[in-house]
């Protein structure tokens, strides 16, 4: 089957080339950005793919949008910040088409600070990656979007795709601020109210689950330094909440 590829960027530069060199072997790649500052267009077009620009959606309609433009059914929707490796790339394109199928799983393996995380939770990371667009299609959430698919039409994927999202603890802290405001801003939309206590006490209780529960502490202490910024976030969300609701 023919597959086209949906990618959306904002200041990828660092990323784009590699991630867009994974999956040259498909049949086209769409890309939709949302206002890149750096070379990120230009290194997109300079490999051959279709670029469409837009002003910032949210997460679920701006990838939607890159879906929507693309030319065949089946579409693998991946991030800049992702590579797909070569028995991955092999695996898809033996795929045959089917109405019994309509969305593959693809576990991503995901490095932090340069280490392959293992535990922390992230070992349990199973997103649909790989979809049918004529009965699939991304919910309209602002962040951490999802797949919208019947799960029984929903098969895996034996090889990973590998994801570099924060090589370094600015990146990981600039992405905090972005996804925290999203979050915030979709939560005041739904008419959420929460105080400043419940703020602090997520965000305890989210370290607990990613340092214990989730085995972060097996991780070393790149996972404890996962485990303390996973909790920022979540108490950076609900303060940012508390804080709207009370303006």
């Amino acid at each position: 089957m023919k597959i086209s590829v949906a990618i959306i960027t904002k200041n990828e530069e660092n990323n784009i080339e590699r991630c867009i060199s994974s999956i040259k072997n498909f049949d086209e790649v769409v890309v939709v950005d949302s206002g890149s500052s750096d070379n990120t267009v230009d290194i997109c077009r300079r490999l051959n793919c279709k670029v469409i620009n837009t002003e910032w959606l949210g997460f679920g309609p701006t990838k939607q949008l890159a879906v929507s433009n693309t030319k065949n059914d089946w579409v693998l929707s991946i991030d800049a910040d992702e590579v797909l490796t070569k028995q991955l790339v092999e695996e898809i394109s033996a795929l045959s088409d089917s109405t019994e199928i309509l969305a593959y799983k693809i576990k991503r393996r995901s490095f932090y600070l340069g280490k392959l995380i293992k535990f922390s939770g992230w070992q349990n990371d199973y997103p649909i990656r790989l979809f049918n667009k004529c009965y699939v299609n991304f919910d309209d959430k602002l962040v951490h979007e999802k797949v919208i698919v019947n799960e029984s039409k929903v098969a895996m994927i034996e090889n990973s795709i590998l994801h570099y999202p924060y090589p370094d603890i600015h990146s990981h802290i600039a992405k905090i601020n972005t996804y925290t405001n999203l979050g915030a801003r979709e939560l005041k939309e739904k008419g959420v109210r929460k105080n400043f206590l419940f703020a602090f006490i997520s965000g305890f209780v989210k370290f607990l689950k990613t340092y214990f529960f989730k085995l972060g502490f097996l991780d070393g202490k790149v996972g404890l330094i996962l485990a303390v910024n996973s909790s920022f976030y979540s108490f950076l969300k609900y303060c940012k909440l508390w804080l709207m609701n009370k303006k």
